[in-house]
């Protein structure tokens, strides 16, 4: 009881803390991130052994050429093709016993998987240049769904291990019902967030989920390979900055794209 007390008021805090940032101004989110992408960095550098601090440097100063001074399509697409691109290879890392021991690779990674997410779920509520507060809202209520919809039902009704090399503890009902609630979610948010049309909201929902569970699974994997529960202890009960956006962090380049595919094609 005492812990998932500890959970909750922690859960809390951090809720009040984003949608604070969200409603606050567009400068308070964008500062908001960039202090968590500085945290889930710093427990990206534990988790694989990466020393000194050329890493933070190269974050804060990719994050301020995009945040504030590009606004090229093109270098913007260059930086979404990275970003996915190292997360494709995360994605063959999670398959195969591949391990990260050249410095450089682990630079790399971070600075991509992580400092690129980071950068991409902040791009995302910009619309020319106007800040959609509720389109951001609505891809984290999704993440929300998602991990409680996963969770419960994987609790009550899992049977079958989704991955029980990386995460023993994740079922493929828990996924299966963590992504129908969610596609469920998706259709109710349509319907007070016109920005995106019910199918696109259904779409983007899906990309999230899948990316997203993805990510969690991966950061799962470091996690084993460096033999810590959690990547950090900055949030009680909770674990780490990382633990708490994997899923964003991974998923947000993917939603980015389709973000934009949605504009082209619309």
């Amino acid at each position: 009881m005492r812990e998932f007390l500890r959970r909750l008021l922690t859960g809390v805090v951090y809720v009040i803390l984003l949608l604070s940032a969200v409603f606050l101004s567009s400068d308070a989110f964008d500062f908001l991130f960039m202090v968590f992408g500085l945290a889930c960095l710093y427990e990206f550098k534990k988790l694989v052994g990466l020393r000194g601090y050329h890493l933070f440097a190269a974050y804060l100063g990719m994050w301020w050429l995009f945040i504030y001074i590009i606004r090229d399509a093109v270098l913007i697409n260059i930086l979404m093709f990275l970003s996915i691109t190292v997360n494709i290879t995360m994605i063959y890392f999670l398959f195969t016993r591949k391990k990260f021991y050249r410095a450089y690779e682990k630079f790399v990674i971070g600075l991509f998987y992580i400092g690129g997410g980071c950068i991409f779920l902040t791009m995302i509520p910009y619309k020319d240049d106007d800040f959609a507060k509720l389109l951001i809202m609505g891809i984290f209520i999704l993440i929300w769904v998602n991990d409680s919809f996963a969770y419960l039902v994987g609790k009550f009704m899992g049977r079958r291990k989704l991955f029980p090399s990386v995460s023993p503890k994740k079922t493929i009902e828990g996924t299966l019902g963590g992504l129908v609630f969610t596609l469920v979610a998706a259709y109710i948010l349509s319907q007070y967030e016109p920005i995106l049309k019910p199918a696109e909201w259904i779409i983007l929902a899906a990309v999230i989920v899948s990316m997203g569970s993805i990510g969690d699974l991966i950061e799962s994997k470091l996690k084993r390979l460096a033999g810590v529960k959690d990547s950090g202890a900055i949030l009680p009960g909770h674990g780490g900055m990382l633990d708490r956006l994997d899923s964003l962090i991974f998923a947000a380049p993917f939603a980015y794209l389709v973000l934009n595919i949605f504009t082209y094609v619309s």
